[in-house]
Order: structure tokens, then C-alpha cells, then sequence
């Protein structure tokens, strides 16, 4: 008898084949991206050297966040994470409108990600086009997905790793340029963090407008919340995988943006186009340029690695709870929702096509829409968790794992919330942004609605 192809069969179920220490990499992975490689200059170029106190409140509000979701899985492992436990909370229409919005927001991501990394892989080899950069790292990351999760943890693993050596060499590097201990380059100190301006230079407004940049940084910790339904053990698991994640982020974050800003003065233009090349280049390092360049490009693949897996699960988890086609639960044999990846994938390759036809128009419209969503995400994770919590405590309900503080931290981070919501507005790009966003899952609560009765 033949063997059967391992894209045919329907009955699997997802496969428990993360181990902590993966999960704990792809938490890192899904972090620390072109977001902090790159974004940061223009974070730092808003607020200065106080874009530290940005980076501590945001990274303060993913601390609770990240608590409030490891609270939650730990009581109820689910592939749809966040959008499950809305659902629980709030109903069928909450729950599909923030698992859709999830989903929508990684595709399109997925998209970019890919574009990005294949207009710098294309200046290193122009005689390849772009558009083959494009289509090679698609497939390749879609075979990667589709291999299985036990293969697909490894190679997010050490795609991580070399993320988070790359950015302990800097902080190492950083703090021996702040020390003088570079032969023949003088010890920068940190006077920077207090002259051209002072710290702030622009005032509580810089430190704002700064927050909403960096927010949006810190999105893609919320994949270890995924992944760990696919672990041995979720509810042990989690307890760690938040922690380890958490204190690293910061740390790597943090400390990164404060080697910057103490080497470099912040109204450095280098600093603005790429802060870490920028600090490497001051201390005289050969290659720099090269070396970056190919960090970046591996942070971009492995946030879209990580993207692909996150859109896929969260396809799944609403086929399952049959807010999404019943064909998209379909998996392998190697416990891989084969048509939730090939989904998620294709409208990767179309938003790139489209890009290319319309440059100016199609992906910024898309990245505008989906800009914001972190910060619905993140509210909708919030309001869940008190729900859930209060609803556990009158029915007694044991729970593996309960979040510090509650209810006056799970309130705070609402309030944080509610403060950055605010600020979107009175920022003309960020609330075009939140408003679209805010729209968008208006329109999913709609659908959600008007399908109830065909869904059943």
C-alpha cells in the first residue's frame, strides 16, 4: 500500500511537539525585530533620550498583558489564545472580531516582512529582482510550517538565537565604548543622555508620541501564548516562558536603547536611519554596514516565520470554534493545519502582488488599518481576563495560575490602555490609524453578527 500524503489527512489534531525552551525562543524572536533594529531611530528621534521612560511604561503595559494572558492559558490552553478567551468572556462576535483582526493584522505583516527583506537582499544581488527574493522566502518559510511544529520550533529557535546574540554582542560592545575600553577611542560616557536639550528635549509631548511607536515594537510577544497549547506541559510552561520572556525583552530592549542614546547624541542623523549601525560605525568596526544589514534581514524572516505560525494556529482555532470555514481545521498527519499556512500564506503573495501594482496605494492603506490592532488586541486581552478571573472566583474555580495584583494591575493596565488610545489622537497618522482600526472591528463585529445563525 502506498503511503498516504501527509497533506490529506483530516484528522489529526494539532501535535504537542514545542518543548519550553522553543517557545520561550519564539517569544524573544516575535519581539525583537525591524522594529527594534530599525524603528527605534524614529522613536528616538521623537523623544530623545526620555524615549527610555517610553520604552519602560510600554514595556510596563506588555508585562501586565503577557501576565493577564499567562493567567488564562494556564487555566484553558487554546491555539486561538486571546480570541478564545474574548469569546469566553464576551461572546461569539467579540471573540471572532479580535481572532480576525489578529489574523488580518499578520498577513498583511507577513507581506511586508517579506517585501522588506527582499529590497535588501536585492541591493547585495541586483541582478536578481525582488520579486524572486520575494517568492523564495515565502515558499521556504511556508515549507518550514508545513515540516511540522517540532522542526518548525527548532529552526525559529535558532533564527532567535542569532537575534539575541546579535543584540547581547551590542550591549556588550556599547558598554565597553561608554567605558573607554576601546583602544584608541575615547570613553563617551554618558553625558549624552543630557546634553543637545537635556533628557527630554521635547517634553512630555516627545515621550508620547514616542509611546505609540514603541507599543507597537513590543507586539509579537503574544505568539508564546499560541504556541504553548502546542507544549507537553501548557500550564507549567507558561509560568516560565512569560518570566524568561519578559526579563529578557526588557533587558534587551532597554538596555539597547540606552547604549544608543549614550554613545550617539539623539539628534544624530545616523542614529534616526539605523541607531545600532550608527554606534558600530563610531567605534571604527569593519563591515558594519554588511553585518547589520544581514541582522536585519534575519529579524525580518523570523518574525515572519513566526507570523505565518501565529496566523495559521489563530485560523485554525476559529475554524474549530466554526467561526471560520470547517476546511481550514484540516491537518497532516504531522499534526499541521496545512490549510490554515497555504491561507494565511496565499494573501501574502497577493498583498505583495498588489504592492507592486500599486506602490502608493494598496499597502499603506493596509498597514494603516492594521497598525492600531495591537492596541485592541491588547485591551480585548485586558477586559477578558477581568471577566474571566471574577467569573472564576464566585464559582470557586481552582486556577493553575493567578496574576499578582489583581484586579487593581489588571485595571492600570486599562487605564494605560485607555491613555494610549488617547494619544493616538492627538496624533494626526497614529488616530487615521486607530480610527480605520477601530472600524475594521466594528465591520468583523458586524459579520460575526449576520453569521451567527450559519455557523451552527
Amino acid at each position: 500500500m502506498s503511503e498516504v500524503p501527509t497533506t490529506t489527512t483530516t484528522t489529526t489534531g494539532l501535535h504537542a511537539g514545542l518543548t519550553r525552551r522553543q517557545i520561550s525562543m519564539m517569544g524573544l524572536g516575535g519581539a525583537i525585530g525591524a522594529g527594534l533594529f530599525v524603528g527605534s531611530g524614529q522613536a528616538i528621534g521623537i523623544a530623545g533620550p526620555a524615549v527610555l521612560v517610553s520604552y519602560l511604561v510600554a514595556g510596563g503595559i506588555v508585562v501586565l498583558v503577557m501576565a493577564m494572558l499567562a493567567e488564562m492559558v494556564a487555566a484553558n490552553p487554546s491555539s486561538g489564545a486571546f480570541s478564545s478567551y474574548a469569546q469566553k468572556a464576551m461572546g461569539r462576535s467579540a471573540g471572532s472580531a479580535v481572532g480576525w483582526l489578529y489574523w488580518l493584522q499578520l498577513i498583511v505583516v507577513i507581506a511586508a516582512e517579506a517585501t522588506g527583506a527582499a529590497l535588501i537582499t536585492e541591493e547585495w544581488v541586483p541582478m536578481v529582482p525582488a520579486w524572486v527574493w520575494v517568492l523564495i522566502f515565502i515558499t521556504v518559510f511556508t515549507a518550514v510550517n508545513l515540516f511540522g511544529v517540532r522542526n518548525y520550533g527548532r529552526f525559529e529557535f535558532w533564527f532567535a538565537a542569532i537575534k539575541v546574540a546579535a543584540i547581547i554582542a551590542f550591549l556588550v560592545i556599547g558598554v565597553c565604548a561608554i567605558l573607554g575600553l576601546f583602544p584608541g577611542v575615547p570613553a563617551t560616557g554618558i553625558s549624552n543622555l543630557f546634553d543637545n536639550g537635556g533628557f527630554a528635549p521635547n517634553g512630555i509631548d516627545g515621550i508620547a508620541a514616542a509611546l505609540l511607536i514603541v507599543a507597537f515594537a513590543f507586539g509579537g510577544t503574544e505568539v508564546v501564548a499560541i504556541a504553548a497549547a502546542e507544549s507537553d506541559d501548557p500550564a507549567r510552561n507558561i509560568r516560565r516562558i512569560v518570566r524568561e520572556v519578559l526579563v529578557r525583552i526588557m533587558i534587551f530592549y532597554v538596555g539597547s536603547i540606552f547604549v544608543i542614546v549614550a554613545v550617539l547624541p539623539w539628534n544624530d542623523e545616523d542614529v534616526q536611519e539605523g541607531p545600532f549601525s550608527a554606534v558600530l560605525a563610531t567605534l571604527g568596526l569593519p563591515g558594519v554596514d554588511l553585518v547589520m544589514s544581514l541582522i536585519v534581514i534575519i529579524a525580518l524572516l523570523s518574525a515572519m516565520n513566526a507570523n505565518i505560525y501565529g496566523a495559521s494556529r489563530m485560523a485554525f482555532s476559529l475554524g474549530e470554534r466554526r467561526l471560520a470555514p470547517q476546511a481550514i481545521t484540516r491537518t497532516s498527519v504531522r499534526g499541521v493545519p496545512f490549510v490554515a499556512v497555504l491561507s494565511s500564506v496565499s494573501f501574502g503573495f497577493v498583498a505583495v502582488a498588489l504592492n507592486w501594482a500599486f506602490p502608493d496605494l494598496v499597502m499603506p492603506i493596509l498597514l494603516n488599518i492594521v497598525g492600531s490592532t495591537v492596541l485592541v488586541i491588547w485591551a480585548a486581552t485586558a477586559i477578558s481576563q477581568l471577566i474571566l478571573r471574577r467569573r472564576a472566583d464566585r464559582a470557586g474555580t481552582p486556577m493553575p495560575m493567578r496574576m499578582w495584583g489583581f484586579p487593581w494591575l489588571s485595571w492600570l493596565c486599562l487605564v494605560l490602555l485607555a491613555g494610549m488610545f488617547v494619544l493616538s489622537f492627538t496624533n494626526s497618522v497614529a488616530g487615521t490609524q486607530l480610527l480605520l482600526t477601530l472600524g475594521l472591528t466594528a465591520v468583523l463585529l458586524l459579520i460575526a453578527r449576520l453569521t451567527r445563525g450559519t455557523a451552527r
